[in-house]
Parts: structure tokens; C-alpha cells; sequence
């Protein structure tokens, strides 16, 4: 702990109340929310509140034992006032200050609390250990959901609470049950990664094409789309309906987070690239066959899938770089375009034959 400081805090000495900042991403937010399950099962008495994105919140909102507050970054600074606002005349015995980035480190700002823990300083970006008088012990290459695990053993809470249990209202299972035949094993692709790395982490069109007929043909799957409503994101469904035999179900912009995570809990496997829906999976039990070629899998893959992940990162890193991964910094990501090329259909199908066969 940072100074030589030890926290007030252990499994038997509980604060009144504490304050989370993670404002986004999916991913970030599906990791973080066993950390607060963990804490909640330590603690009972302690009210928490959760300072969270806008889009984050309409898939965690209605979280029993959870307040939320939201943070909607799309206000601009506009979105600080808010806060200030909000919590004005409040204070905290402990913010838990889990989001290294200087939008979260202003908006920490806003939430009084005498213990402010934070990231050690190796790890803490954009300077975000100046706005927290505490940190976890650095330690190196561990996933991201182990890292915020750290926040709870600094607390003195070491045993993990492996859950997430996201409300789902009975309208959108019931919106998944009708375009999920239950008697049938189902594949969801989400085909697209987060827009600002869509030249590194998306795969190609035609070979998703080629693994929902594969899909179809072979384990007699229904196979839906899913996505955003980006022009990139609606360009690949397109795209990936043209190219493939059996036109998969195209649901790409039509869902919300919810619906797209009751569509996920209903199916039998997902495949997709790094990107939300893998984690979304994670949370609801359903196996992930992630592609992962510019990310490295052991950082960032899905938690309960990485055996069925295909990870070519490691040949990526070395085409581009000339290293091995325990060369470079952890966490370095594969800027090369034709990374994901890498990626073949028979790794995508391979992985998809054994889990079947693993679930049968």
C-alpha cells in the first residue's frame, strides 16, 4: 500500500459506505462487477454505489444492492456537473478508483472520501495514481479481471465471489426465446470490435460467412448476427448474410444490451473478436470462441473460455515485431491490419467441433 499506509478496512472492519468509479467499457464493467459481488457478500451492511457510463448502465441497471449513478460522457464536461451536482453534501468512508483515465480521474473529483484506493503506479494510466492516497501492491501480466480482484484482497477480502446474475426483464427473454428455438443449439456471431480498432481486431465477413454455414451444416445450428448500429458494424452483417449459403438471422442494430445478452444466454456458443459481447458471455455461462490475433488472450480473453479462444497473437506480435510475447510490455497491442488474417476458418471450426463435442 501506498506510503506505508495500511487501510482502515478488513474482512472484519467494514466501511458505512463505498464509492466504485468504472465508468465503461462493456468488457471493464462485466470484470468489475465480481469484485462488487464479492464485496457485497463481505460486507452486507455497506452500501455501494456504483458511478458508471450511460450505455453500461442499460445493461447493469436493476442490480439489487447496487445504486448507480450515471455518468454520460457523450455531456461533454457537462457530465462532471452532473456528478457534482448528484453528489453534492455526500461522502464516502472509501471510493475504490477503478478506471485508469484521466475522464475517471476528474470525475473521482467529485466523490469525497478519506480513502481513495487506486492502481499501483506501474499500472495506473493517465496519472491516475495522483487522485487515489492508496494503491493496490504492483504486480505484473495478470488478466484484467484479476487485476481488479487486487482492489478486493487490498480490502482484505480474498475470497472471490464468481458472479454476476444481471437482471433480465421477462420481455427480453422473451424476445430471445422467439428468435431462439430452444430445441435446437444456437451460434451467435458479433462479428465487430469496438470502431476505433476496426482495422486491428475484426475478422473477415466472408470467413464468418463460411463458419455459419459450417455451423449450419455440420451441427445444425441456428446461427444469429448480432451488433451495433455503426454503418461498419451494419456493413458486416450485410455482408456476411450475402456470403453465406444459409443466411444467418440478422439482428445486427436491432437489439438492446439486454436483449443481446438474453439472445447470448439462450445460445449454445458465441464466436466474436475481443470485444464486449465475449465478457457479456462470461456472465451468463455461455462458452466464447474468441478470436484473438492483435489482444492477448491471457490479459484480456474471455475469462471461463480461454480454451476455446484462437490466439494468434503470438504470431501476430512476431510478424510485426519481431518479439515473443514475454518480450514486449503486457498488454501491447498488434497494430497490423492483416493481423486477424491469420485467423483460418478451420481454427474458427476446430474449436467449434470439440466444444460441441465437450457439451454432448
Amino acid at each position: 500500500m501506498s506510503a506505508g499506509r495500511a487501510l482502515p478496512f478488513d474482512a472484519a472492519h467494514a466501511p458505512r459506505n463505498a464509492c466504485i468509479i468504472r465508468l465503461s467499457a462493456i468488457g471493464d464493467c462485466c470484470h468489475t462487477l465480481p469484485v462488487v459481488r464479492t464485496i457485497q457478500a463481505a460486507w452486507p451492511a455497506t452500501q455501494l454505489t456504483w458511478i458508471i457510463g450511460k450505455i453500461e448502465r442499460s445493461l447493469f441497471g436493476g442490480i439489487a444492492g447496487i445504486e448507480f449513478i450515471t455518468f454520460d460522457k457523450g455531456k461533454g464536461f457537462g457530465a462532471h456537473a452532473d456528478l457534482r451536482r448528484v453528489l453534492k453534501g455526500r461522502n464516502f468512508d472509501l471510493l475504490l478508483h477503478m478506471h485508469p483515465s484521466m475522464r475517471a480521474n476528474i470525475a473521482s473529483l467529485c466523490v469525497r472520501a478519506p480513502v481513495r484506493l487506486g492502481l499501483d503506479r506501474a499500472r495506473a494510466k493517465d496519472w491516475q495514481w495522483l487522485f487515489a492516497n492508496r494503491r493496490i501492491p504492483p504486480r505484473e501480466r495478470r488478466h484484467v479481471m484479476d487485476v481488479w480482484f487486487e482492489f478486493a484482497e487490498a480490502l482484505g477480502l480474498h475470497t472471490r465471489v464468481l458472479r454476476w446474475d444481471i437482471p433480465l426483464p421477462d420481455e427480453d427473454r422473451a424476445y430471445a426465446a422467439a428468435r431462439i428455438d430452444g430445441a435446437r443449439p444456437a451460434l451467435v456471431i458479433s462479428p465487430c470490435s469496438n470502431a476505433r480498432f476496426r482495422n486491428f481486431r475484426n475478422w473477415m465477413p466472408e470467413r464468418y460467412a463460411a463458419v455459419a454455414d459450417y455451423a449450419a451444416e455440420r451441427h445444425g445450428m441456428q446461427v444469429l448476427l448480432t451488433g451495433g448500429r455503426t454503418p461498419l458494424e451494419t456493413e458486416y452483417g450485410e455482408r456476411i448474410v450475402a456470403g453465406a449459403r444459409h443466411a444467418p438471422m440478422n439482428l445486427v442494430g436491432k437489439t438492446t444490451l439486454k436483449q443481446l445478452l438474453a439472445l447470448i444466454a439462450r445460445a449454445t456458443a458465441v464466436v466474436c473478436p475481443d470485444s464486449g459481447p465475449a465478457h457479456m458471455a462470461t456472465t451468463v455461462g455461455t462458452p466464447v470462441i474468441g478470436l484473438y490475433a492483435t489482444t492477448n488472450r491471457w490479459r484480456a480473453g474471455p475469462y471461463l473460455s480461454q480454451e476455446w479462444v484462437v490466439d494468434k497473437y503470438p504470431e501476430a506480435l512476431r510478424k510485426e515485431m519481431g518479439k515473443g510475447v514475454d518480450d514486449v510490455p503486457w498488454g501491447t497491442r498488434v497494430r497490423d491490419p492483416d493481423a486477424m488474417a491469420l485467423i483460418e476458418v478451420s481454427d474458427v471450426t476446430e474449436r467449434l467441433d470439440a466444444l460441441t463435442a465437450a457439451r454432448s
